[in-house]
């Protein structure tokens, strides 16, 4: 796991940082000195986590915070809450994610990936922008995936109910992020707000974003990149002087250029548009970029 500057003084909030690649992007930050707070559906496994850490990283200041983005009530609980326990926030890492599951619905009858993974984390950031705008230089970084570029947004259809492809979906979500995080910055940048909005590609691998057996997961497991290895990008992201506001960091980690129907603006502005109508979530402090 490749050094990072020092973060004492900065407050962190990772979503799904009890498994994956989250629970190493949470402890690497922590391990800087970084507040983090793990942002998580299930207080024992969120728990865990925090034993997990402080196991490696004797003194790290961190905490879990309950949050399930699959329904839009959970988000906008925490959305409320944090305010009252932070001044401000210097980075918030959208990693959480679910993948290439049977059709199901949000508890919002979104379908669940494009609403967990866009969506959901769209509401977010959204609510903690005030928080973010409180500090100057703060980043979003957002988790995305080389299958972005196998995605198309079918407008008319965004959750997929003429037609459900299960790896279909999952594409459509992450280039959703890509797009997501190009029209972020682009709106921020049209304010003049000191904000970053980056992306990570943590390339192929092994975690339990999908729905394989264990034994599957193990095998992966011998063939596929460690979560730790595949937290290297999101903490790049994060943390790198030299990062680009709207590019995407993937494996080494280096900047990469996203597919071009991630670099499509005309879609960035139209899916921003849609998902503010959505999740009834507006960008205070961005509205006056919007075309």
């Amino acid at each position: 796991m490749p050094g990072l500057p020092d973060l004492s003084g900065r407050t962190a909030l990772v979503t799904g940082a009890n498994s994956g690649i989250g629970l190493p992007t949470a402890r690497e930050l922590a391990r800087y000195g970084a507040r983090v707070l793990l942002a998580c559906r299930g207080a024992a496994k969120g728990e865990a986590a925090v034993a997990h850490i402080r196991e490696r990283v004797p003194g790290a200041e961190v905490e879990t915070v309950q949050l399930d983005l699959a329904d839009l009530a959970s988000v906008r609980a925490l959305g409320e809450e944090l305010p009252d326990r932070l001044d401000g926030l210097d980075l918030l890492v959208n990693n959480a994610g679910v993948g290439m599951i049977p059709r199901r619905t949000t508890a919002d009858g979104f379908e669940m990936q494009f609403g967990t993974n866009h969506l959901g984390h769209f509401a977010l950031t959204g609510l903690l922008l005030p928080l973010l705008l409180r500090r100057p230089g703060a980043r979003v970084v957002t988790v995305s995936s080389d299958n972005h570029a196998k995605g198309s947004l079918d407008f008319d259809d965004l959750g997929a109910e003429r037609s459900y492809s299960r790896n279909g979906q999952y594409a459509r979500s992450k280039l959703a992020n890509l797009l997501f995080t190009r029209e972020l910055q682009r709106r921020a940048d049209a304010v003049g707000a000191k904000l970053l909005s980056v992306a990570a590609d943590p390339g192929t691998t092994a975690t339990n974003i999908g729905t394989a057996p264990r034994w599957v997961t193990a095998l992966m497991g011998l063939f596929l990149q460690s979560p730790d290895k595949g937290a290297a990008p999101s903490l790049h992201a994060a943390t790198a002087a030299d990062v680009t506001g709207g590019g995407c960091y993937g494996p080494g980690p280096k900047l990469v250029t996203p597919a071009e129907n991630a670099r499509d603006e005309q879609s960035a502005v139209r899916l921003w548009e849609i998902s503010e109508g959505l999740t009834e979530v507006r960008f205070t402090g961005l509205a006056e970029s919007a075309r």
